[in-house]
């Protein structure tokens, strides 16, 4: 076994966050696209922690055009850049999978009548 502590020392990185679930997050995710690579900002909520060490993972889930994405980052992983914490959460569990099933927008009623009176207002400017 200490071997593997030994490893898990040397090979997993030493500036790493103290990230939790509830927190809003900014991950930098090296991608490659063809021949080239480039980093993809992924922003969310952490809704899991799991595992320990150098096998750490967060999944992060956010609202995209009205639909939930989650991904899972391997923390140690030499394509996560950097993990940066826009705001803290309070929450009182460590697992947040009741985020899956909460819709995106309460606000749905109010937000279509705006869009519509805009739209009207804007179609009378036209004509």
């Amino acid at each position: 076994m200490d071997l593997i502590d030994q490893l898990e020392r040397e090979l997993g990185k030493q500036d790493l966050p103290p990230v939790h679930p509830g927190d809003s997050v900014d991950v930098h995710y090296l991608i490659r696209e063809g021949e080239k690579e480039r980093i993809q900002v992924f922003s969310g909520t952490v809704i899991s922690i799991q595992g320990r060490g150098i096998r750490r993972n967060l999944i992060v889930r956010r609202i995209v055009q009205g639909e939930g994405v989650e991904r899972t980052f391997p923390m140690h992983s030499p394509r996560v850049q950097d993990v940066v914490i826009t705001r803290r959460g309070d929450v009182r569990r460590a697992k947040l999978y009741y985020l899956r099933d909460r819709e995106a927008e309460k606000v749905r009623r109010a937000d279509l009548a705006a869009a519509e009176a805009a739209e009207a207002a804007s179609s009378d400017d036209a004509e």
